[in-house]
């Protein structure tokens, strides 16, 4: 299967939308320690999870890229 110019846009767009929500997590992270680890598991979690779909699109686009 190979990645067509839209299928590529698509992935990059994916990416962006999800590092976006990345740093707004980031930048949106309690300053106080307290309040920190309150909500530190639920925001780790959506994180983690934000990070493998960029690396998942990274990794297919990567690998398409290899085959073509």
């Amino acid at each position: 299967m190979e990645l067509d110019l839209d299928e590529s846009s698509l992935a990059i767009g994916r990416i962006e939308r999800a590092l976006s929500r990345i740093e707004k997590a980031l930048a949106d992270k309690p300053k106080s320690p307290s309040s920190a680890i309150a909500a530190s598991a639920a925001d780790q979690s959506a994180l983690k999870a934000e990070v493998a779909a960029v690396i998942g699109e990274l990794d297919r686009l990567i690998a398409e890229v290899g085959r073509g």
